[in-house]
């Protein structure tokens, strides 16, 4: 019954898929932001007894403003309501909103809460799901469940009880992780009046999580009950904030907006790392190099920075001094998967038998640790492929092809690994994954 179940939640998923324009859904993936992300998040995570090393929470390539959850092992961020909050208390509010539908079994009664943890395919199906129910396209009118309910009621949207419900356990996570609930009410604020617009112009945050003035009332009384509290000084989160969505604004504003507003920001070294991804957008390499260095100089011992300084000289076809950048960016970090994945892309870029083994090395131990980023995917087929394993480099194309939501092109590749895969092996049975979903899939 548990394989069935699953079964159909996956081709329930698809179902949303097939109607899905060409354009799909992804994630943002960049060490410096989810780091900060994380950090902010972790004393919620703890709070409400989900761990901060259990739950991570990403970025969605979306400009509109929206979160949401889909399993139990991630919260997902819009990147447009990243850009749009303005302190560190309002992003936790978010994060213990999200966290407290998590905490509070709400996940449980979801069809769409299959496996998506575990596999590139479940992550894939999850975000194209969710980019079908919080409106983006037409997919929310694909589902078929032999009811009238639309796939925004059924996968996405909670009952005003569990929204009621999540209000007051965040709240009550924010005061135990000792941070201002007035974050939350803020927040709320932003989306008032919402209801009262047609559908196609409401943020898809407030379908998937309905707002009555009844709710705003109660989470202000919720807030209230602990206005007279002396909170704990908030620069270290602010300061992680600013850093998360002074990048995110950097690399998906336009450069002049960045260069504009770059002298305001909250320190120094948010300034000059801005001021360095525009630079390097315009493109001026020669600006970027030099504002980078100054920035890796002021921060020495800062992996992120490293990291960035390699992502620049990289992508200004410097390929020696970038893999140095990352190789320094990796001894500060050596856990840091998409550090990693950064370090094996500049190896691979010099294309010598030594940098190629030593590109493969660092792929693979950062696939091994997070199994969701497109681009490290990509270029581990790459190293797999110089390597002469050719089911492995099939074998990680048709995950990388999933986790974009692209289940035919991923079948291919799959069906592809299985051939050349040994039977019965871990490999072999990631391919299995991969094709059990797309087998799922309505014709």
């Amino acid at each position: 019954m548990r394989h069935a179940a699953r079964v159909l939640a996956t081709a329930l998923c698809l179902t949303l898929i097939a109607s899905l324009p060409a354009r799909a859904v992804g994630l943002l993936r960049d060490p410096d932001i989810e780091y900060a992300l994380n950090t902010i998040a972790a004393p919620i995570l703890n709070a409400a007894g989900l761990g901060a090393n259990r739950v991570k929470v990403l970025v969605v390539n979306e400009s509109s403003l929206n979160a949401f959850v889909v399993d139990a092992e991630h919260i997902f961020i819009h990147a447009g309501l990243l850009s749009r909050l303005e302190n560190a208390s309002q992003l936790q509010s978010v994060i213990a909103h999200e966290a407290a539908h998590i905490a509070n079994g709400h996940m449980a009664r979801r069809l769409t809460n299959m496996r998506t943890a575990r596999t590139a395919a479940g992550i894939g199906l999850a975000l194209a799901a969710a980019a079908a129910a919080g409106g983006e396209g037409r997919a929310a009118t694909g589902l078929a469940l032999g009811t009238q309910s639309s796939a925004q009621r059924v996968l996405f949207a909670h009952t005003r009880a569990e929204e009621a419900s999540a209000d007051q356990a965040g709240v009550r996570y924010m005061v135990s992780a000792g941070i201002n609930p007035a974050g939350a009410v803020e927040v709320v604020d932003i989306f008032r009046g919402q209801e009262a617009l047609s559908v196609s112009r409401q943020d898809p945050y407030t379908r998937t999580h309905p707002l009555t003035q009844d709710r705003f009332r109660a989470l202000q009384g919720f807030a209230a009950a602990y206005g007279d509290r002396a909170w704990p000084d908030a620069t270290t989160a602010n300061y992680w904030f600013a850093r998360a969505q002074g990048k995110l604004t950097a690399f998906t504003r336009a450069p002049s907006w960045t260069l504009r507003r770059a002298k305001s920001s909250a320190t120094e070294d948010i300034r000059l790392m801005r001021q360095a991804v525009a630079y390097h957008r315009q493109p001026n390499a020669k600006k970027a190099i030099a504002t980078i260095d100054k920035l890796a100089a002021a921060r020495p011992q800062d992996p992120y920075v490293h990291e960035l300084r390699g992502q620049i000289l990289l992508e200004s076809r410097n390929f020696s001094a970038a893999s140095n950048a990352y190789g320094r960016a990796v001894q500060l970090a050596p856990n840091d998967p998409l550090i990693l994945g950064g370090y094996g892309r500049s190896l691979l870029a010099l294309d010598t038998a030594d940098s190629n083994k030593r590109a493969l090395a660092a792929l693979e131990k950062a696939r091994r640790i997070d199994r969701y980023s497109a681009g490290v995917l990509r270029d581990l087929g790459m190293a797999y492929a110089r390597a002469g394993q050719n089911g492995m480099a099939s074998l990680v194309t048709a995950e990388r092809y999933a986790l974009n939501g692209r289940l035919n092109d991923a079948a291919l590749h799959a069906k592809r690994a299985e051939g050349l895969l040994p039977r019965g092996s871990a490999p072999w049975q990631r391919a299995q994954d991969v094709l059990t979903a797309a087998k799922a899939a309505p014709k």
